[in-house]
């Protein structure tokens, strides 16, 4: 028995899956910048964790879940010089190297979408061993955790008097 996936109006194709994604990571990429770097590292609220901690969380789950997408292995980036980068969740040591990481995974993540199978977004999944759903709903958790942080990355921003970035400006910039 074959599965066939076909699109509909009330559906996301993989290409428009990306596209949002990416207007997401592009709106964090511009959170991310938006701090003073001795805030990004070190400024907390209440126990929380600085925001490069939570940006590094963020591009890791990118980097391994773009593979895993691919592949179904959430241990390992698709190319060499971003795994090396994310092995753990140690960010770069500074913004720069950071912006730098987040931009090789934009990088990678639109050079490695083509190549996964549109069938593979039915497909049961367990990323990062957070429980068997179709391999989109995993897809929905990285972005949902990714709007969970920025939104954190926000209530900093404003509480170190800096305006964070329109949060309805998602396009690729």
């Amino acid at each position: 028995m074959s599965t066939t996936i076909q699109a509909t109006a009330n559906t996301m194709t993989p290409e428009q899956i990306r596209k949002h994604w990416q207007g997401h990571r592009a709106l964090t990429r511009r959170v991310i910048d938006a701090f003073p770097e001795k805030e990004l590292y070190e400024y907390s609220i209440g126990g929380m964790r600085p925001f490069a901690a939570m940006a590094m969380e963020l591009a890791l789950i990118a980097a391994k879940g773009t593979n895993g997408f691919l592949t179904n292995d959430w241990n390992e980036a698709t190319s060499e010089s971003v795994s090396a980068r994310v092995k753990d969740y140690t960010p770069p040591a500074t913004k720069a190297e950071l912006l730098q990481l987040w931009d090789d995974i934009t990088a990678e993540i639109d050079r490695v979408w083509p190549q996964i199978a549109p069938e593979r977004w039915l497909e049961t999944v367990n990323a990062f061993g957070y429980g068997e759903q179709p391999m989109v709903g995993s897809w929905f958790y990285f972005l949902d955790n990714e709007n969970h942080h920025r939104g954190q990355g926000y209530v900093y921003l404003r509480s170190l008097g800096i305006e964070p970035p329109p949060f309805w400006e998602r396009a690729m910039m």
